[in-house]
């Protein structure tokens, strides 16, 4: 995997359901590149911090592979790096191959991954259309969360490089295929609930499917 491009954003102001609000989704890229600390990444935009930002949140990282099939869905928006608020946009990003607890080399920073991204409607903001949520959910690919184990730079052209495998055999992907499961598989809620990467809160709200 390689870093393709760095983003970062300012504060946008938006009306939602008569109420004027703001979000830090509006992402763009640097050419100075990122400093990324332990609870989010310096000089970007972090509105709500009870769901964005913190230990388990601290940088979002979206599949530059993707790309041109939401491009091809909304070729009317205009287009660049960052469009799904990442602050990271990588080649080679594959979440059904990425385990939860997989530990990276990003330039001289150590990340671990923790959970996927669960779309909001402030996405749907970033689009110009709600009916994107749906879409994001079926299309499979969040991109992913992570973790920042030891701070410091990362830049465009950096290579991610793993360090070390999480012996828990969940994926990115199975865990957000979980969130959104009208069923829930056993197999996949013991690997979840086994994982010690996942954040406790995501394995509180699931001890109900385990009873």
């Amino acid at each position: 995997m390689k870093v393709i491009s760095t983003n970062i954003g300012d504060a946008v102001t938006f009306e939602w359901n008569g109420e004027k609000e703001q979000t830090g989704i509006f992402k763009y890229p640097t050419s100075k590149g990122l400093f990324l600390t332990k609870n989010d990444v310096k000089d970007d935009t972090v509105i709500d911090r009870v769901h964005h930002g913190g230990v388990n949140k601290a940088c979002y990282l979206f599949s530059a592979d993707y790309y041109d099939y939401w491009k091809n869905l909304y070729p009317d928006l205009e287009w660049d790096w960052g469009m799904f608020g990442e602050n990271l946009t990588v080649a080679g990003l594959d979440e059904s191959k990425i385990r939860v607890g997989d530990i990276y080399k990003i330039g001289n920073v150590l990340v671990q991954v923790s959970q996927p991204r669960e779309p909001c409607y402030k996405l749907g903001i970033r689009f110009g259309t709600q009916k994107i949520l749906k879409e994001f959910i079926t299309h499979n690919h969040p991109g992913t969360y992570v973790k920042v184990l030891e701070e410091g730079h990362v830049n465009a052209g950096d290579e991610i490089t793993l360090v070390e495998r999480s012996t828990n055999a969940l994926t990115s992907q199975q865990f957000y295929e979980l969130m959104f499961a009208k069923d829930k598989s056993k197999d996949l809620l013991d690997l979840f609930m086994t994982n010690e990467s996942v954040p406790q809160y995501k394995k509180d709200r699931y001890l109900k499917y385990l009873s």
